[in-house]
């Protein structure tokens, strides 16, 4: 039974969703007290320093042919920035809404995935693209009235970004790219590009201490088990099917958000949640 969970898909997206839900958690709280930019070193410097002791042991190369370097460039890019604006949404924006918009991904990754191809659309899949984008326009549109329509826009763009660098996760793994290769040029590039950020950034970098430390060590920690466990889900399931489970975040996020901070959204705003989360994993569904 055990050995069938851990060779499940399914099983790992769960597990990258629930820890990407509590790495929202740990960004809320983070961004009290840090930059965006600092917050995306930290998750990512952690995921980068693990690989590391985990592979260096072990002998294992780095290396990799031109073909998958480029691979992972386009991986490691897209996801540092979508990785960027998620970050600055999450601060500014209600927990679930900010995961929700980000979580538009997969219907994103369906219009990817169809232009890729070049194949034609169902109707019934352009119906549920379509639906699902109205539901965006419904959970954006008291953020658009408001001062926080940056954080919406960011939060949408993080979404499509993502499908990208979901798109590039699954063509390494059907290429034989071992899981923690993926991570580890994630890591290394979001590193490298925050820490530049990091020594452009106006104001002076937060101290660590004891009172903020283990929000870094939980943002860490939580970031690099659903990376991981995300990347496996992607390279051994298909694209599409796992994309649907994303929304778990959703739920999660919202979960976490009333038992902590009793965050309470507009009805019409949770009726946009399920209507996105429907249509992207409806729009999964319906492509074969």
């Amino acid at each position: 039974m055990v050995q069938r969970l851990r060779q499940s898909s399914s099983f790992w997206m769960i597990v990258a969703c629930f820890c990407f839900s509590l790495m929202g958690v740990f960004v809320k709280l983070g961004s009290a007290q840090f930059s965006t930019s600092e917050l995306v070193f930290y998750r990512c410097i952690a995921g980068f320093v693990g690989i590391l002791l985990v592979v260096l042991p072990q002998g294992k190369s780095i290396k990799v042919s031109a073909p998958m370097l480029k691979l992972h460039m386009s991986r490691s890019v897209a996801g540092f920035v979508s990785l960027l604006l998620y970050f600055y949404a999450i601060a500014h924006l209600p927990l679930p809404t900010a995961v929700t918009l980000s979580y538009t991904s997969p219907l994103f990754l369906t219009l990817l995935t169809i232009f890729y191809l070049k194949q034609t659309p169902q109707p019934r899949q352009i119906f549920a693209i379509v639906l699902g984008f109205v539901g965006v326009v419904l959970l954006l549109q008291p953020t658009l009235e408001s001062t926080l329509w940056l954080a919406g826009v960011m939060g949408l763009c993080s979404g499509f970004l993502a499908s990208i660098a979901y798109f590039n996760v699954n063509k390494l793994g059907q290429a034989g790219e071992p899981e923690w290769r993926t991570v580890f040029y994630f890591s290394l590039v979001s590193s490298l590009g925050a820490g530049v950020l990091m020594a452009l950034q106006n104001t002076p970098l937060t101290t660590i201490n004891s009172k903020n430390i283990w929000i870094i060590i939980g943002l860490g920690v939580s970031a690099t088990i659903a990376q991981l466990a995300m990347t496996r889900a992607y390279s051994r399931g298909k694209t599409l099917a796992v994309a649907s489970l994303a929304y778990l975040t959703v739920l999660f996020a919202t979960l976490f958000a009333v038992l902590l901070w009793n965050e309470q959204l507009h009805l019409s705003s949770y009726f946009a949640m399920a209507l996105i989360a429907a249509c992207g994993i409806l729009s999964n569904v319906l492509k074969k």
